[in-house]
């Protein structure tokens, strides 16, 4: 995760980077970072509505045609679970809470913060492996592998972690900021991608010190695992300007030819170490320097001969966790590298999305779907919590949750998970969504999950959404292509998008966060629903007009009409009905006696809408529009 400000010291150097005309070469490509300046930089795409998934998806398709294009062969390399020491611990817990605050900021002020929407690493990866990119993902952190592997194939990394300045790559790191992809040029017959280069010995050569001094220098700068108090700007040059700390400590470094001993140097800086914090000191520094050391890359043979790793490079004991058949959707990132926290750590941190920190947290909605994961990751019989990240207010919140094991039947064992029969892991699925297979039979496979995770969070969500919210839904999961372009979603005033309603985000937040729940739970039992085309599921800003037209001007007449939505509300309203009385599960969608307006009403009549949210103006807003609005 990087060497704080050497990134802006280095861009602000003219000395350090070589110009390059980048084609016909391999790449390997840090995939997690490269995820975020993708989504966040550039393109324009929301931040703040739960996503744009489909123009991102379009992103993704131009960036691998431009690579393609100039006959650059790009590998994907991404990260799996977290460090197994506990080692970033803190900084990994300081990161979420930034996250909580980033996401309250935008949904007040309105301003975009930087929030990767929920869903947008899983249509990067879909969306990767449908154009049949080759795609890894680690057992562990990525760094050590993604640098093995370019050294091994002699070609460069492109990404914008400043760890990799200090790898030895022979070919070179390309910085994503300055590989610039959407402006090709040609030479002669061939386009090339114009991009900037970076070789640790510029580095070494503008401050005057020894390769073998880079990764002695990363752990003294401080990293995410070595805090260090030394004030390193007092050995900076001050050439006339104001003391830069990593100036000084480079200068300082160049009087030692060795790591040892500057490290031993490092020591006497800190003060008054009594002998044995000093041992575990340099402990703590070395075995961090030994992070930049490239160890044998497992990945060349996983790319080449499609071979997968037999011991993950997290530890021996997610070895012995991890069952054989996991092992090749964990590297193909068909399964989430979450998986691996929780087997290992048995932890697993919530991202947020973009709502108001008053409002309850949108992960608890879907936490049944969670604890039913752990059940069957962690067995029957172990007695284990999980302990998830989740947010309280603005705070992190750490919570024990206890995985769901009723469900999880005596057959349902993780190492043969896979052998188990498709009418039984489909069950299992429908039942933690309460729905019956009879009722998602008559709509097109790819909308199956996608409906009943909308049932689900029907039952579940808080406040109960109303019926705008779930038409709207509905419509956009039926017809959102044509939806798109339809002129009754056209923006009022095309240069200013209206206020966030902070209701409405918050109900689609959590569908969300069912939607990805849902997900990863059907991949853990090897997709017995089909695997929904995410990009097509949800776009935020049009979602959210969708429900200002629903709720004002209308519209949407013939929208409504539609026979795909039809069904699709019929499933739902059968699904309401059964909730209430399950005997009236035999009624047909036909039926007058399933009237949405007073099986809706009835289904949530006495469900107290607003005994989690702690806002008294949100209670009030939600009163002002009168209950369940059927």
């Amino acid at each position: 995760m990087g060497v704080q400000g050497l990134t802006s010291l280095l861009d602000s150097d003219r000395r350090i980077y070589r110009e390059l005309e980048l084609r016909g070469k391999r790449l390997v490509v840090d995939g997690c970072n490269l995820l975020f300046p993708l989504y966040l930089t550039g393109s324009g795409l929301d931040q703040n509505h739960g996503g744009d998934y489909a123009a991102f998806e379009e992103e993704i398709e131009k960036f691998v045609s431009a690579l393609r294009l100039c006959e650059i062969e790009p590998y994907v390399v991404m990260d799996g679970g977290a460090d197994d020491t506990n080692n970033k611990l803190e900084t990994l817990k300081q990161r979420y809470e930034d996250n909580i605050r980033k996401c309250h900021q935008a949904a007040v002020e309105g301003t975009e913060q930087g929030v990767l929407p929920l869903c947008s690493k899983m249509v990067f990866v879909q969306t990767l492996d449908r154009l049949q990119v080759p795609l890894a993902q680690c057992y562990g952190e990525a760094d050590q592998q993604i640098a093995a592997l370019a050294s091994e194939w002699q070609c460069p990394v492109l990404s914008n972690d400043s760890d990799f300045f200090i790898f030895n790559l022979p070919a070179g790191l390309l910085p994503i900021r300055h590989f610039q992809w959407k402006s090709l040029e040609r030479s002669g017959s061939r386009w090339y991608v114009p991009c900037r280069s970076y070789h640790r010995s510029h580095l070494c050569t503008s401050f005057h010190i020894g390769s073998q001094l880079l990764p002695t220098f990363a752990v003294l700068a401080g990293n995410d695992y070595v805090k260090l108090s030394i004030r390193w700007d007092q050995f900076a040059p001050t050439w006339g300007r104001k003391p830069h700390r990593l100036i000084g400590l480079l200068s300082w470094l160049s009087g030692f030819l060795t790591p040892q001993a500057a490290l031993e140097e490092a020591l006497g800086l800190m003060g008054n170490l009594s002998s044995q914090r000093k041992e575990e000191v340099l402990q703590n520094l070395t075995l961090e320097m030994e992070a930049y050391q490239l160890p044998p890359s497992s990945l060349e043979s996983f790319f080449i001969h499609g071979i997968t790793p037999l011991t993950p490079a997290v530890g021996e004991e997610v070895g012995v966790r991890v069952p054989d058949w996991m092992r090749r959707p964990l590297m193909q990132a068909h399964l989430s590298g979450d998986i691996l926290n929780v087997l290992q750590l048995h932890r697993k941190g919530l991202r947020m999305p973009v709502d108001h920190g008053d409002m309850p947290s949108a992960a608890l909605t879907s936490r049944p779907l969670r604890q039913l994961l752990y059940g069957l990751l962690l067995g029957r019989d172990t007695g284990l919590l999980v302990e998830e990240w989740d947010r309280d207010g603005l705070k992190l919140d750490p919570i024990p949750v206890q995985p769901d094991v009723r469900s999880v039947t005596p057959g349902l064992e993780l190492r043969s998970l896979n052998k188990v029969e498709l009418s039984l892991r489909l069950q299992v699925i429908l039942q933690a969504l309460k729905v019956k297979e009879s009722s998602l039979s008559g709509l097109p496979p790819q909308l199956r999950l996608p409906v009943a995770v909308t049932c689900f969070w029907l039952q579940n969500a808080e406040p109960a959404p109303d019926e705008t919210l779930l038409k709207s839904l509905l419509l956009w999961l039926s017809d959102g292509d044509a939806l798109r372009h339809a002129a009754v979603l056209q923006p009022e005033n095309p240069h200013q998008e209206p206020k966030l309603d902070l209701d409405v985000a918050h109900a689609l937040n959590q569908w969300q966060m069912c939607l990805k729940d849902s997900v990863q739970l059907n991949h853990l039992l090897s997709c017995p629903l089909p695997d929904p085309h995410i990009a097509r599921l949800y776009e935020g800003k049009l979602v959210h007009r969708l429900v200002h037209r629903m709720r004002t001007i209308g519209g949407l007449r013939d929208f409504l009409k539609r026979d795909l939505y039809q069904s699709m509300l019929s499933v739902v309203q059968r699904f309401i009905r059964a909730q209430d009385d399950p005997s009236l599960d035999y009624l047909s969608p036909d039926d007058p006696s399933l009237d949405y307006v007073v099986m809706v009403k009835t289904r949530f009549k006495t469900k107290e809408r607003n005994n989690r949210c702690k806002n008294p103006e949100l209670n009030r807003k939600e009163e002002s529009r009168g209950g369940d609005l059927l």
